[in-house]
């Protein structure tokens, strides 16, 4: 746990500039980087108990954060 945001442009500083684009262009990117940003802040209410979840649940948030992440990753290798 390790309470820290993990904001996209934080996770991919090299490519502040190129996730602003793909926001403004790409729907489908944007879709995902919105869903990101939700995900990634239940994550961190989970993890500062600002709303606690279970283990299960807190993990299937991660899960989902970490697919999410991987997904951006690959559509910003791509442009």
């Amino acid at each position: 746990m390790t309470h820290t945001p993990h904001e996209l442009h934080e996770e991919f500083p090299e490519q502040a500039e190129r996730l602003h684009q793909l926001r403004e262009t790409d729907h489908h990117f944007a879709r995902l980087a919105d869903e990101y940003h939700e995900v990634n802040r239940q994550v961190h209410r989970a993890e500062t108990f600002v709303e606690p979840v279970d283990d299960a649940a807190e993990k299937a948030l991660r899960h989902r954060r970490s697919h999410l992440k991987d997904e951006i990753a690959r559509i910003l290798a791509r442009a």
